[in-house]
C-alpha cells in the first residue's frame, strides 16, 4: 500500500514498518542530486519533524517525517550514490524505514490518485 503525504514523500507500507523516499514529482522539482543526509537507526521521530537532508545542484531541502516512529533502517546505497534518487525516487532510491508508533495513523494519508491530483 503507497501512501503519499503534502511535503511529497511517498511510504510503502508493510505491516508497522514503512518505507519512506521522496516522490517522483520532488526528485523533479529538486533536479540532479549530490548529498544525503540520513537519520540515525533507533532515532525516534515525530510526525513533521525533519528526517532528513537532500541538496541538488539547485537547492537543499528537508525530507519530513510523514509518522511518528522510530528508524530502523536507512538506505546507505543513497548516500554514495545520491543520484539514485533521481533514478528511481519511489524504488531503489528510498531513503528509510519507520517502525509506526501508531499504523492507523496511516489512513489520513494520501492515495496516490488524490497526491497526483495534488501535484497536477
Amino acid at each position: 500500500m503507497l501512501k503519499f503525504t503534502e511535503d511529497h514523500e511517498w511510504l510503502k507500507i508493510e505491516g508497522d514498518v514503512a518505507t519512506v523516499g521522496i516522490t517522483r514529482h520532488a526528485a523533479e522539482q529538486l533536479g540532479d542530486l549530490v548529498f544525503v543526509d540520513l537519520p540515525e537507526v533507533g532515532a525516534v521521530l515525530e510526525k513533521g519533524g525533519a528526517a532528513s537532508t537532500v541538496e541538488s545542484v539547485k537547492a537543499a531541502s528537508d525530507v519530513y517525517c510523514p509518522l511518528a516512529g522510530e528508524i530502523v533502517a536507512v538506505n546507505e546505497d543513497i548516500l554514495s550514490d545520491p543520484s539514485l534518487i533521481n533514478r528511481a525516487p519511489q524504488g531503489e532510491g528510498w531513503f528509510f524505514k519507520l517502525r509506526l508508533a501508531n499504523p492507523d495513523d496511516a489512513a489520513a494519508l494520501m492515495d496516490e490518485a488524490a497526491y497526483l491530483a495534488l501535484v497536477g
